[in-house]
């Protein structure tokens, strides 16, 4: 018999979002006499594994706030999306539908993640029909478009009759409290990383996830800053979407963001996820969170095997060597590493793509997925010798 996982949430706000939260929580705080992640079941449809379902990719990868229970995508249903997505079982099956969804699991999970991209932002007509129905079942839903759900008369109504949630992951707060640009950041006395890209969805945050555990096993007190809302939804306690802030205003924001986290976590260092890429004709992200967090050193995220800009096939994707001298002129730090994303590269290929890049760049490079700690540390310490990692032996 179906039961929901949770009797809690009728006594809830029926509706949140960034209005109601501080600047850097971009989800409501998990109810700390619970003992596991609340249950989640990600949409998808017809783009997992792909750069527009890159938002439940990077949920499949990990997930701190959510426990991942399924995937929607009919297109690839019946498969183990860890097996699908990276080579490896997670446990976590791919279901043609919501109701399947539910059957797999035995309840209804607690929360129900719109995991797509849509180049219009917009949710369709079907894809509305089935939020409503997942509210219908007493499911919370957590969305990132631009469409704001908490604006919609209908989905209004819906979460009031059904006591569910509703959180619109980038909605940001009135104008009057955004933050413009304050000259704090000189107080942030510690290292700050950002790790960018040639290109958007292909693996900054991902790597910027992986450098801050790397660190955090070495002993340092590490934090990282999401920027957008896949990072946001995965659980970071420090971020903000940018891609939805008034222009005048991110890099304040985000300078706000950084100077918080480091006043209330002393870290030793702060890596910060980048967004597209500073020489994307489409975007303007990166200028602004160079801009916001004044980075000490950037690592590069590159791929190989792509020949076009993801979503933007009329234009080639550019090289390591104009990036990264575009990078160090606007930035005016150094690009200390290069990490891969290996995406049709074999293992031998990715070896030799990362000895030849090693050779003409002189900089670590490493492979995304299967970089070793020694690699990524020595990214760090190279420009951060300063840092208290006398004990290990690199």
């Amino acid at each position: 018999m179906l039961h929901p996982t949770r009797k809690m949430s009728s006594k809830l706000s029926n509706v949140e979002n960034l209005y109601s939260l501080p600047r850097s929580r971009a989800l409501p705080k998990p109810n700390l006499l619970r003992q596991q992640r609340e249950t989640a079941v990600v949409y998808c449809e017809g783009f997992f594994g792909e750069s527009k379902g890159k938002t439940t990719n990077g949920l499949v990868r990990e997930s701190n706030r959510f426990k991942i229970v399924s995937v929607i995508d009919s297109t690839k249903a019946g498969q183990d999306s860890g097996a699908y997505l990276y080579g490896h079982d997670n446990g976590v099956p791919i279901c043609s539908s919501l109701s399947q969804a539910i059957a797999v699991s035995d309840w209804i999970p607690e929360y129900f993640i719109y995991g797509l991209s849509p180049e219009s932002g917009r949710l369709s007509l079907e894809e509305r029909q089935l939020i409503l129905t997942a509210m219908r079942l007493g499911m919370n839903i957590v969305i990132g478009l631009h469409e704001f759900l908490t604006d919609d008369p209908e989905f209004m109504e819906a979460a009031k009759k059904n006591h569910v949630r509703i959180i619109d992951v980038i909605k940001p707060r009135p104008i009057d409290e955004l933050q413009l640009f304050a000259n704090r950041l000189q107080t942030v006395l510690c290292p700050r990383i950002l790790v960018m890209g040639t290109d958007c969805a292909i693996g900054k945050r991902t790597t910027a996830l992986a450098l801050t555990k790397v660190l955090e096993r070495y002993g340092l007190n590490v934090v990282m800053i999401a920027t957008g809302q896949t990072g946001l939804i995965q659980g970071a306690r420090y971020g903000i979407a940018l891609e939805a802030i008034p222009s005048q205003y991110c890099v304040g924001e985000l300078e706000a963001i950084v100077v918080e986290a480091y006043e209330e976590e002393g870290p030793d260092v702060i890596v910060i996820e980048g967004q597209g890429a500073l020489s994307h004709p489409c975007f303007c992200t990166s200028a602004s969170i160079i801009r916001g967090s004044q980075p000490h050193a950037v690592i590069l995220q590159h791929s190989p095997t792509r020949v076009y800009l993801s979503g933007s096939e009329q234009y080639f994707m550019p090289d390591l060597d104009t990036e990264i001298e575009l990078i160090e002129l606007f930035a005016g730090v150094p690009v200390i590493g290069i990490t891969l994303n290996s995406q049709g590269l074999d293992e031998q290929s990715t070896a030799e793509v990362i000895s030849h890049y090693v050779d003409k760049y002189h900089r670590p490079v490493a492979e995304l997925f299967t970089v070793s700690d020694e690699v990524l540390v020595e990214m760090v310490m190279d420009m951060f010798p300063e840092l208290d990692l006398d004990s290990i032996t690199i």
